[in-house]
């Protein structure tokens, strides 16, 4: 940081810590290791001069495959530090997927986790922008090896200058129902959310251990487990293994965390096994947080019955960083996603962008200091998406006279019966508050008449026959949620399709619909 002018979102982390003395103090704890603050800022100035070795330059574009463990912070911190672009990409994609995004940035360079490296070598030799892959880990053939090449680098790096209103990273969207969208982050971007949200809302302090299930590859890890910690001084504990209930748990007993970061699938798994008991867990927990999808009203509550903890559900996305509607601390109503993080303004607006009454259904708009700058290479769904100051989140809600906001469903996933519109996840929620169903999904079909109906897909907890219990069920909605909005289908299956941030894809399931 120089001037009004000048700010480095890296530069701010790692300075910041060091300037209160907190060199010694654990900053990133994997299950190999663990790292200083004092050693994080080495290593990511040591990255940085590698960038430059490397011939990479300012808003050079760098795409990052890589696993949680201390190399993520090192390396991402590292190129904004130089001044390049840093590209998390989820590790779980497919290589007709990363075939794209590493064509459509024109990256330079790969950053790659060893155990990554061999399903994507038939990606990287069509590649002509891609100049060298980095690896972490492992190394084999002619790639360069990230530890041993940084490790001959020089650990004095003066950030380069760069304007506060420049990107600082790329985030990919899930691409869940199209091509991906690169969406670009500037540097003020990530400090906002930590002042706004995680001091603002959540409190986290220095003392704070942060246990994050989802990635930092995703928005909401990131937030999670690198720019909140670092905020305030924090630690954060990284898992570079998928999440399971069983892991997480393990997590929660062995570093003993104070915020554990959730989605409500995992939530809900974590309840479903009866072994994970509260005092085996962590004792120092006092708060969790969910995102990604809505939080059904009876995890929540079962949640807090069983482990004496809140969850705040919150409502965040990839366009605007990190969470800004919430539930907070002391003011929890289960089954609502809260009221406006303070820093960010909402409105609800009906098909001709007018704003609809309390208690009526309309798209969010957010007017956030958190929002990219745009997608790349994407002109009219950066038209379509930001509009001035405001974003579209593509998700209907409803608010209270109170100000509390209630998620319906995404734009496309809603559908009016008998001309009132029918919200998918409050069908869903009635559906999994029966205790035969682990999840559900909710679509629109027609009947013989031409009529649009509920659909819904269930899959069973286990032990569950799936005879005889449709009624039960069509008569638990009605009980629930209204006559006129229980699914006249009912489909059990064995799993339903999600994203890889656990958000059920409902097109799919209209396009297997449609088949004949």
């Amino acid at each position: 940081m120089a001037n009004s002018n000048s700010y480095n979102a890296a530069a701010d982390l790692l300075e910041s810590n060091l300037k209160a003395g907190r060199g010694g103090k654990a900053a990133f704890i994997d299950p190999a290791r663990t790292i200083t603050y004092g050693e994080l800022d080495a290593e990511a100035r040591r990255t940085a001069n590698l960038m430059r070795a490397l011939g990479l330059r300012h808003e050079d574009r760098v795409i990052m495959i890589m696993l949680d463990t201390v190399e993520f912070p090192v390396a991402f911190l590292g190129a904004m530090l130089a001044g390049v672009i840093p590209i998390p990409l989820n590790t779980a994609l497919t290589n007709e997927t990363y075939a794209f995004m590493l064509a459509d940035s024109r990256a330079k360079a790969l950053f790659v986790s060893a155990p990554l490296v061999a399903a994507l070598e038939p990606v990287l030799a069509k590649l002509p922008e891609l100049k060298v892959v980095v690896v972490s880990g492992e190394v084999s053939g002619n790639r360069t090896d990230f530890s041993k090449s940084r490790a001959d680098q020089s650990d004095k790096f003066q950030s380069v200058t760069t304007h506060p209103d420049e990107p600082a990273f790329w985030l990919y969207s899930s691409g869940s129902t199209g091509t991906p969208k690169g969406a670009r982050h500037i540097h003020t971007s990530p400090m906002a959310t930590a002042r706004l949200y995680a001091q603002g809302v959540l409190g986290i302090r220095e003392d704070d251990v942060c246990l994050s299930a989802a990635k930092l590859f995703f928005a909401y890890g990131l937030g999670n487990a690198l720019t909140f910690p670092m905020s305030v001084g924090a630690t954060a504990v990284l898992n570079p293994e998928r999440p399971t209930p069983a892991l997480m748990y393990d997590y929660l007993k062995k570093h003993q965390p104070t915020l554990f970061f959730g989605v409500p699938t995992l939530y809900a798994a974590m309840l479903g096994d009866a072994s994970l008991a509260r005092e085996e867990g962590s004792k120092r927990l006092r708060m969790c947080v969910s995102a990604g999808e809505a939080l059904p009203e009876h995890i929540g509550k079962s949640w807090k019955a069983r482990f004496g903890v809140d969850i705040l559900d919150g409502v965040g996305s990839t366009e605007l960083l990190h969470i800004f509607l919430s539930n907070a601390p002391g003011d929890v109503v289960y089954g609502t996603s809260g009221v406006p993080v303070p820093g960010y303004d909402l409105r609800l607006v009906d098909e001709q962008s007018r704003d609809v009454a309390d208690g009526e259904i309309g798209e969010l708009l957010v007017r956030a200091p958190s929002a990219a700058d745009g997608y790349w290479n994407q002109r009219d769904k950066s038209r379509a998406t930001f509009e001035g100051a405001w974003t579209r989140t593509g998700d209907k809600y409803t608010r209270d006279k109170a100000g509390r906001y209630t998620y319906c469903g995404r734009t496309d996933d809603m559908f009016k019966v008998s001309g009132q519109w029918v919200s998918p996840f409050e069908v869903e929620s009635a559906l999994v508050s029966h205790p035969s169903i682990l999840e559900a999904a909710v679509i629109a079909q027609d009947d013989r008449d031409g009529l649009t109906k509920p659909k819904a897909f269930i899959v069973l907890k286990a032990g569950i026959d799936k005879n005889g219990i449709e009624a039960a069920l069509k008569e638990h909605v009605q009980t629930r949620v209204g006559a006129w909005k229980y699914p006249r289908w009912i489909e059990a299956v064995e799993s339903l399709p999600k994203t890889a941030t656990g958000k059920i894809q409902r097109f799919k399931l209209r396009d297997a619909s449609r088949e004949p």
